[in-house]
């Protein structure tokens, strides 16, 4: 006898990363599929959903009446407008928020899906004190689900990216068997890199993780690199060093350790290396608690200065730095002036260790160093980066190529999840296949 297809609906789907995890699942599991309805209101998106899928997204949610029958729902809705809900109703009900829609959809339905999976960042969890969560969880099981949070980290899926994300498993009436544990991860990729080697998920093995390098195109078009002028600036924040002296590094102003400031660059004026040291030992000790509090940092004196740089050319070194910009003085107190940071990187990712988070404002601006040489990403190897396969089409404009894949979820985390859910709930694909495996 033949089953029936599994149907299942893509909610706010962005290019519909979500869908290919769950895809390809069901592939490995013999089992036929029909996506019944698709949804995404950005239209550059729903032109890389139609390259893929061959199927044009719904555009605004918000004036569908309701969903044609299905098994599984899939939304990963944005939470934007949470904090104007929170401000005017405290969260005493979720109209005027994204996810209402779902709600709404799901409470006009004759038949409901018996699986849900919503997916969100992180910060959904803690907005306004964890109210915003709370009430979510509360309307779903008020339209009968059982929700298992999960808080996952895209590194631990052999992604390599930081990207911790907030997963609702959810199952009509039942509470869903799942063996995965919410897990961050570590924190940066410095802690990352100290430990690669990450436990297999369902294994008692130990496999490699992917690293930025397992991503990185050997062969790019010129286009990506730098320009020379950016080029020149980096060469003199590295005194002469080679441009793999890059690797982990960040520019911003208002951070020490592994990074490059404007002063390094020179973007006001060159420094000499005792201008450069004191500004660096400035910015690493105004935060010391002993000096206060202040979260971005208390303007210190000259005689707290000196507890950390007390050279006989203190004060030419700091009137030197006033005069060019990068200090401000104000009754005999110091702070740094931040510069133009926008460059065409602002962090240069370490081969061996794994990606900060990707996000649509600034996916453009991540850098590598490859054959000696500091770029920005490919829009390939940023799809790299959250887990997609190389036969996944992107747009042809670059700016919204990245802008998507920032927006994306990790695709193998989402295989992850519902290859659990299989394991463990055997009514999951059990309809859907002529022999279901044990």
């Amino acid at each position: 006898m033949k089953k029936r297809k599994l149907k299942f609906v893509d909610l706010f789907a962005g290019v519909g990363g979500i869908r290919l995890g769950l895809e390809e699942v069901l592939r490995r599991n013999s089992v036929e599929f029909e996506c019944v309805f698709s949804c995404e209101i950005h239209p550059k998106a729903q032109e890389t959903y139609e390259l893929n899928y061959g199927e044009k997204p719904y555009s605004d949610i918000r004036n569908l009446e309701k969903l044609p029958n299905h098994d599984v729902l899939l939304a990963g809705f944005p939470c934007q407008a949470f904090s104007y809900a929170g401000k005017q109703k405290g969260f005493a009900d979720t109209r005027g928020t994204l996810f209402f829609e779902i709600e709404r959809l799901l409470g006009a339905a004759k038949s409901k899906p018996k699986y849900l999976l919503l997916e969100n960042v992180r910060g959904f969890t803690t907005h306004d004190n964890g109210r915003t969560f709370k009430t979510v969880i509360e309307r779903l099981e008020n339209l009968g689900y059982k929700v298992k949070p999960l808080l996952l980290n895209s590194s631990n899926f052999n992604v390599p990216q930081n990207r911790v994300r907030i997963y609702l498993v959810c199952k009509l009436k039942d509470e869903p068997n799942i063996s995965l544990q919410s897990d961050v991860g570590h924190s940066d990729s410095h802690k990352f890199k100290k430990s690669k080697v990450q436990p297999d998920i369902f294994e008692d093995t130990e496999v490699k993780s992917m690293t930025v390098k397992d991503v990185i195109e050997k062969n790019v078009d010129e286009k990506y690199l730098c320009s020379e002028a950016f080029i020149n600036q980096l060469k003199d924040a590295l005194d002469g060093e080679p441009f793999e002296n890059l690797h982990g590094v960040r520019l911003i102003d208002y951070r020490g350790g592994n990074s490059i400031h404007s002063w390094d660059l020179g973007l006001k004026g060159h420094c000499s290396k005792d201008e450069r040291d004191f500004m660096d030992a400035l910015i690493s000790n105004r935060r010391k608690k002993h000096f206060g509090d202040h979260q971005d940092g208390k303007r210190l004196n000259l005689e707290q200065i000196k507890t950390f740089w007390d050279k006989p050319n203190v004060k030419r070194v700091i009137s030197s730095l006033i005069k060019k910009g990068y200090l401000s003085e104000e009754e005999g107190t110091y702070n740094p002036v931040a510069g133009n940071m926008s460059f065409e990187v602002f962090k240069f990712l370490d081969p061996d260790s794994i990606s900060i988070t990707v996000v649509s404002s600034d996916a453009n601006k991540l850098g590598v160093v490859v054959n000696g040489m500091p770029r920005r990403i490919t829009p390939r190897e940023c799809a790299r980066l959250q887990g997609f396969p190389d036969s996944f089409k992107l747009h042809p404009n670059d700016n919204w190529a990245y802008h998507q894949l920032g927006n994306s979820v990790s695709v193998p985390v989402i295989s992850a999840v519902f290859d659990d859910v299989v394991k463990h709930n055997s009514d999951f694909l059990k309809p859907f296949q002529p022999l279901f495996p044990i």
